[in-house]
C-alpha cells in the first residue's frame, strides 16, 4: 500500500474528517487487514487565509510547496491538499514542487462528467465560487456551473467561516442553503450540487440536498484509497 500524505490545516474540521476516513475505510476494504501511512504537514490555517483574503498568490504557493516537499521527504506516494479553496494555486504548486498532487475539481469533474450531468450548481467559500479553479474542467466538458448571487455568495461565505469551519452545524443554516439552492434549481434548472467546500459535508448530503449531491471529500477520498491500494 502507497503512503498517502496530506496538507492539513484548512481547516482542521476537514482534516479530521480526511484521516479519521481514511483509515476506517481502508480499514474495512482490507477486510481489518491494514490501516494506512499516513503523514499529515498541517499549515497555519490563519497564515494561509490571510494570503487568500489579500490575493497573495505567491506567498500562498510557497508556504503550500514547503509542506508538499516535507511530505515527498517523508516519503509519500499519493499527495493532496484537503482543501478546495487551495487549489486556487494548484498549478503553480505542482510546477513548483514536481509533484502531481491528486486534484479535487479533476475528481469532481470526472463523476459529474459521468452521470451525465449538463447543469449544475457550486457552493464554497466566497474565492472558490467567483474564481475558475473549480469550474474550468467542467466547462471544458461541457457541463454548464451556476452559482449562487451576490448576496447568497457573501452568506455562504460567512457560514462556512463563522461556523462549519469551527465544526459548528445550525438547523438554521441549513435552511438557509436549502433555500439557495432550491432557486437555482428553478431559475437556473441545476440538476446537481457541488459541496465544492471540504466543510460543507458536515451540514449538506444527499439525504438533505434538494438535487443530486456530489460531495468533493467523499469523491475525492475514493480517488486517494483508489490510488494508494492499486
Amino acid at each position: 500500500m502507497k503512503k498517502i500524505g496530506l496538507v492539513g490545516g484548512t481547516g482542521p474540521e476537514s482534516t479530521v474528517m480526511y484521516y479519521k476516513k481514511l483509515n476506517s475505510e481502508i480499514d474495512l476494504l482490507t477486510n481489518e487487514k491494514h490501516m494506512p501511512d499516513i503523514a499529515i504537514e498541517s499549515v497555519d490555517f490563519r497564515r494561509a487565509w490571510d494570503y487568500v483574503q489579500n490575493g497573495q498568490t505567491g506567498e500562498l504557493t510557497d508556504y503550500i510547496a514547503e509542506k508538499v516537499n516535507c511530505l515527498v521527504s517523508s516519503e509519500a506516494e499519493v499527495i493532496s491538499l484537503t482543501a478546495v479553496t487551495m487549489h486556487m494555486v494548484y498549478d503553480d504548486i505542482v510546477a513548483k514542487t514536481g509533484v502531481s498532487l491528486v486534484s479535487i475539481p479533476k475528481t469532481v469533474c470526472e463523476k459529474i462528467v459521468s452521470e451525465g450531468i449538463k447543469k449544475v450548481g457550486l457552493f464554497g467559500t466566497v474565492v472558490t465560487m467567483e474564481q475558475d479553479y473549480m469550474k474550468k474542467d467542467l466547462l471544458a466538458n461541457g457541463v454548464e456551473v451556476f452559482v449562487p448571487n451576490d448576496e447568497e455568495r457573501a452568506l455562504i461565505g460567512k457560514r462556512i467561516y463563522e461556523e462549519l469551519e469551527k465544526g459548528i452545524v445550525k438547523e438554521s443554516t441549513l435552511a438557509e442553503l436549502t433555500e439557495i439552492i432550491n432557486r437555482m434549481k428553478e431559475e437556473d434548472g441545476i440538476e446537481g450540487l457541488i459541496l465544492g467546500c471540504t466543510e460543507l459535508p458536515l451540514i449538506l448530503n444527499s439525504d438533505n440536498c434538494p438535487v443530486k449531491c456530489f460531495d468533493s471529500v467523499e469523491l475525492h477520498l475514493k480517488k486517494l484509497i483508489e490510488l494508494a491500494t492499486e
